[in-house]
């Protein structure tokens, strides 16, 4: 590591300057810094924003800290404490402003800063905005250096330091290999490791810095948050601006409001005290403009209007700010339900029930300076394009960059937003609330204006960790872990954030019994009945093909299975000698307590396990089957949710959300996402995409009778065609159909469209459980065509008649598309397409074939060619695996 050591000097940096007319001179820090280990043997340059992790790689002083076993290898990075530095000229007079402020967007986690060997300020809160006052310690030529504090030393000092009472969990379960005590620090949850992560507790500089030089006043957040006044019929847009007054005086001035399209424009006199002053102004929207809502992906466009806001105050500058103004209602509906104990839980958008349809986010790298707007855009993207209206950021992550709430926006992706607290109880003193309070206040005022926020939640799953006593508390110390639970949650969080923002609900637990919680002092006896709230359920134990055994809840918040990513990913962080499913690497990257085995029982419910003399290829086929099984699995369960929205059964359904666990992955290794790291589909996004489309029929059976329903998130009510066709699996050619008009598939609702006991249709079709299969979609007359689902009446490994097909497939391009045609000799489950690392994604995969020929087209995300997807081309179906 020594040479790093003698890297020149850097040079002193003068960067553009962003200056309004008598305004603020403001000068970002961003770019090379220098970076040093704790006793000064590495040394190196290193890019702000960023983290030690990445500059170490990128100077080549460490390898991919994701290949094989570095995450433990690496360790050290994280037990040292390493120190950024850098000189820089101040580009303007000190004399001429009255404040000088160093900001920093984000600092991870514990640190000191220095100005010019002055201590201007420390830092302990990861998702905090800092800004220190450096009036006075500024000069021409400036050296500042931010010292960090390890992050796993400040929480292990942290909790030797709280003597009052425990605060469990100390540590992570062993098989996950991270640090303990991460609810004594306000950073990444994660980072410390979690059952589908690494541990990576990085420090660095992770969003932007800069100087901002000011006199009078000086903009710090700006917010807009639309109401509709009923009473008034009238849309109103409350405008908030946050200021900091360094004038001793009061400033008056002038502020004007904008929307040309709208033909909205209002002027206000404001006046500014000293301090940190705001400006609440509401502005009514001209009622002759027709505002157009923003909706939900699926169910409208994502309107937004341009909107200038100019504040001309006596003193100094002209601030103009320009923004993008979305117009949308958010109420979440908790109240009784005809027929039923307990109270519905679901949101009306715009007025209108919605049914949540999408999945769990989680950070997409464990080094946040690596998520680009790119990143998020490609996931998103695939969250939108499988028919997803919604994403809950998980609470043990971090609040997303700007670029992913505006994606989201654009979209129509809403957000069920956590606050940073997950599966752990954290203290209560009192340097630990004011540092949250600060953090929640500043993410508040930061977040509140995008349409796409839905909901605020105070954590995950501690709520459901107090009740069940997962942290085995003894009784008689229970009162002391509520109290503190109040405290922080309702007496600090929620208190934040019903004050800075009055347009969304607020919830402080998921699951939670939402109301009924509330009048439980908050903690409810049992947060995950289905009788109120949201349920996380899982299940590793039972067959995932038999629907009885999931919750029939009003909102299924998480749920999911495991599965591992495809070999092409696999392989970028492996040798030859981990490819296979018991190796040391796949037990290692497994990071859920007997997660592997697992999954090999639940593959063999119901398909036979890989027997392939190679290793190789066995442990291939291991992939594929588990990825089958977790689309069979979360389809079935998923399903279940979608066809019990409009029913009462035994007091139960009323089901309103399905956000399957989790959407992404944050490295290579099995874990329950359905988009891999890199952002490629598993087959569950595939089957995600129908699953989650606007018209379905989905079929299952009950006491020997098949029913099947028609579910639609769409806006009329349509009258459609059921195809029901009945295949044997040893021919091509179906045995026997059945389409039945004129069914009426209501608006926004799942309603039983046909039942035949099972004994009947097998009889009527001269087929066996075992030799046939069903499938079956819905058609309109206006082109309208639901996906073609699938009801398997016994399991695969039973099949009779199932034989090896020939596959073969022809590409080619068409524009910037390629069409891949693929033709089978015989009946073809889960035929799944693979093209290696060929960034990019079909049209349809993991499909049951049951016609001679099929077309899949695939879009690419990155220039590609006929002959590089033609050699890369992997089909594989069930009968391949051996």
């Amino acid at each position: 590591m020594g040479p790093a050591a003698l890297l020149p000097l850097l040079p002193v940096l003068l960067l553009p300057l962003a200056v309004a007319a008598g305004g603020p001179e403001v000068r970002s820090l961003r770019g090379s810094w220098r970076l040093r280990s704790g006793n000064g043997s590495v040394s190196l340059r290193a890019e702000v924003p960023g983290c030690v992790h990445t500059a170490l790689l990128c100077r080549g002083l460490i390898q991919d800290p994701y290949y094989r076993f570095n995450d433990v290898m690496y360790r050290w990075i994280s037990l040292d404490n390493w120190t950024y530095s850098r000189t820089f000229k101040t580009p303007f007079d000190v004399r001429k402003w009255q404040k000088v402020n160093l900001v920093f967007e984000g600092v991870d986690t514990v640190a000191q800063i220095l100005l010019n060997n002055v201590t201007v300020g420390r830092t302990d809160n990861m998702f905090n905005r800092y800004s220190f006052d450096i009036t006075s310690v500024i000069q021409e030529v400036n050296f500042v250096e931010v010292r960090f504090l390890s992050a796993v030393s400040y929480a292990a000092e942290q909790s030797r330091c709280h003597k009052a009472h425990s605060i469990p969990p100390a540590c992570p379960p062993p098989v996950q290999k991270g640090e303990c005590h991460v609810n004594f620090i306000r950073k990444e949850q994660c980072s410390f490791s979690w059952d589908w992560g690494p541990s990576f507790p990085t420090q660095g500089i992770w969003k932007d810095v800069r100087i901002e030089a000011y006199n009078h006043y000086h903009l710090i957040y700006f917010s807009l948050t639309p109401f509709f006044v009923k009473s008034a019929q009238q849309w109103c847009l409350e405008v908030e601006s946050i200021f900091d007054v360094v004038s001793s005086k009061p400033v008056a001035g002038l502020v004007t409001v904008n929307i040309p399209k709208l033909k909205t424009q209002q002027t206000f006199s404001v006046r500014l005290q000293p301090g940190e002053g705001s400006i609440v102004l509401h502005v009514n929207i001209n009622k002759s403009s027709a505002v157009e809502a923003w909706w939900p992906n699926g169910h409208g466009k994502q309107t937004g209007y341009n909107m200038t806001t100019t504040f001309m105050m006596e003193e100094g500058c002209q601030i103009e700010k320009f923004s993008k103004v979305y117009f949308r209602t958010v109420e979440l509906v908790q109240e009784p339900i005809p027929g039923s104990p307990g109270l519905s839980f679901y949101f009306r958008i715009n007025g209108r029930p919605i049914f949540i349809k999408g999945s769990n986010w989680i950070p997409a790298d464990s080094f946040q300076d690596r998520v680009t707007s790119d990143t998020l855009r490609l996931l998103l993207k695939s969250a939108a394009d499988a028919n997803m209206n919604a994403l809950r950021v998980w609470g043990g992550g971090v609040y997303e960059q700007d670029e992913f709430y505006d994606i989201c926006d654009e979209m129509g992706i809403m957000i069920w937003q956590d606050f940073m607290f997950a599966c752990a109880l954290y203290p209560t003193d009192q340097n630990y609330l004011e540092s949250v309070r600060a953090e929640v206040s500043h993410q508040v005022r930061r977040l509140k204006s995008h349409p796409s926020i839905i909901l605020w939640s105070g954590n995950n799953e501690n709520e459901a960790a107090l009740a069940s006593n997962w942290f085995s508390i003894p009784y008689a110390d229970r009162g002391v872990y509520i109290k503190d639970y109040v405290t922080l949650y309702v007496k600090n969080i929620r208190e934040i954030v019903l004050t800075e923002d009055k347009s969304r609900p607020f919830v402080a637990s998921s699951p939670t019994n939402g109301l009924e919680s509330v009048k439980q002092g908050w903690l409810s006896q049992n947060p995950y009945d289905t009788h109120y709230g949201d349920t996380h359920f899982y299940d590793y134990k039972s067959d995932c093909w038999n629907w009885t055994v999931y919750p029939k809840t009003r909102f299924a918040s998480e749920y999911g299975f495991q599965s591992w990513p495809s070999f092409s990913t696999i392989e970028k962080v492996s040798s030859p000698e981990d490819w296979s499913y018991t190796s040391n690497f796949s037990l290692h990257r497994q990071h859920h307590e007997g997660g592997n085995i697992q999954m090999l029982q639940e593959i063999g419910r119901h398909f036979k396990l890989p027997q392939s003399p190679d290793p190789v290829k066995q442990f291939k086929d291991m992939i594929y089957l588990t990825q089958v099984m977790q689309a069979q699995c979360i389809k079935t369960e998923t399903e279940f949710y979608r066809f019990s929205q409009s029913e009462i059964i035994n007091g139960e359904g009323h089901t309103m959300g399905a956000l399957y666990w989790q959407l992404n992955d944050i490295w290579q290794a099995p874990s329950w996402a359905s988009l891999e790291y890199g952002g490629k589909w598993k087959l569950l996004h595939y089957f995600a995409q129908n699953f989650f489309a606007p018209l379905l029929p989905v079929a299952f059976e009950d006491k020997g009778v098949l029913h099947i329903y028609g579910v639609s998130d769409l806006h009329v009510d349509h009258r459609l065609t059921l195809r029901v066709i009945v295949h044997a699996w040893s021919s091509l050619e179906p045995v026997c159909t059945l389409a039945t008009e004129g069914v009426t598939v209501k608006a926004q609702s799942a309603v039983p469209i046909y039942k035949e006991s099972i004994s009947d249709l097998l009889e009527r079709c001269s087929c066996t459980r075992k030799s046939c299969v069903i499938t079956f979609c819905l058609v309109g007359e206006d082109g309208l065509q639901s996906p073609t689902n699938h009801y398997f009446l016994s399991s695969l490994k039973d099949a009779v008649g199932l034989e090896k097909t020939h596959f073969s497939a022809s590409v080619s391009q068409q524009d910037d598309i390629y069409v891949f045609v693929l033709q089978t000799t015989a009946i073809a489950p889960f035929v799944s397409l693979d093209v290696g690392s060929i960034k990019g994604r079909f049209s349809d995969n993991g499909f049951l074939m049951t016609e001679k020929k099929k077309t899949v087209v695939f879009y690419p995300w990155e220039p590609t060619s006929v002959e590089e997807l033609e050699s890369s081309l992997i089909l594989t179906s069930l009968l391949d695996v051996v």
